[in-house]
């Protein structure tokens, strides 16, 4: 992975600890309960990153969060975070409009191990809000499609109302570059599409291979039911790439809070091979 701190010399130790102020550019609210952020950094310099990684994310006298970013590192002029509203922290962040502040920390943990899926056909399963930090992927295969081979996208949501980036999945749903699939566990009267879980988009297409690299991020039971028909298919242990981003605080490997056995999900994840993780029952 490349270095995605500051050059300057004590650039590790600001990108750990020390808060860069970032400028909302623009906002909108794809669900009721989350918002989208576009950024840019107040010191005008692009932010490096690697798909997959995190930033903390507060507003100064209520704290931070960790979000992972949702936008390419390939699209330099700003980049995206979705936040879902759910405590004190999250409500401070999403009341901030255009021309406010927000403050980040880092980039943060481990990414996507790009070279590992250079040159291979690459499956991404993403339910829910799963989809905001696997977007990160998504654009960065989009924008040097001629580096991987065949690449396929199943999306799933809860009803309708929960899905989001509705001008991508329109746009990806036209698109050469990818296989697009996406389906509600529950429709309702605007729905036209497949409902069902989201395994029942494996039997839409024929273009996973046991040599397909594939990522997953999404609520942890769907884990199991995805692992289950990526065995049938034959797909190696090593080969599924998993998004833990859950249970993290600090996002330095120092409270905790997010170890699981010997594993910290903020600075060994959140990406994870499954074979790095197969004996953590618990975590998926």
């Amino acid at each position: 992975m490349s270095d995605t701190h500051s050059a300057s010399p004590d650039g590790e130790h600001r990108g750990l600890f020390v808060p860069r102020e970032a400028k909302i550019i623009h906002t909108s609210r794809p669900t009721a309960s989350e918002k989208h952020f576009t950024l840019q950094l107040a010191s005008g310099e692009p932010l490096k990153f690697t798909p997959g990684q995190i930033l903390e994310v507060g507003v100064m006298g209520y704290g931070e969060v960790p979000i992972g970013i949702a936008s390419s590192p390939t699209r330099e002029a700003s980049f995206d975070i979705v936040v879902r509203t759910v405590g004190r922290v999250t409500t401070a962040i999403n009341e901030r409009e255009v021309g406010d502040s927000l403050w980040i920390r880092g980039p943060l943990g481990h990414g996507f191990e790009l070279e590992a899926l250079r040159g291979n056909d690459v499956l991404i399963v993403a339910g829910g809000i799963g989809l905001c930090p696997t977007r990160s992927l998504v654009e960065y295969i989009l924008d040097r499609r001629e580096e991987f081979g065949r690449f396929t996208l199943f999306y799933g949501a809860r009803d309708p109302l929960q899905l989001l980036f509705t001008e991508d999945r329109v746009a990806w749903r036209g698109s050469a570059d990818v296989d697009y699939f996406e389906t509600v566990d529950r429709a309702d009267a605007t729905w036209s599409g497949n409902v069902g879980v989201i395994t029942t988009l494996f039997h839409k297409t024929t273009s996973i291979t046991p040599d397909t690299r594939v990522v997953i991020c999404g609520p942890p039971i769907m884990f199991e039911f995805v692992l289950r028909e990526l065995d049938v298919l034959g797909v190696a242990r090593e080969n599924i790439y998993v998004d833990l981003e859950r249970r993290m605080k600090c996002g330095v490997g120092k409270c905790g809070h997010c170890q699981i056995n010997d594993k910290y999900c903020c600075i060994d994840g959140p990406v994870f091979t499954f074979a790095e993780i197969h004996e953590l029952e618990e975590a998926i």
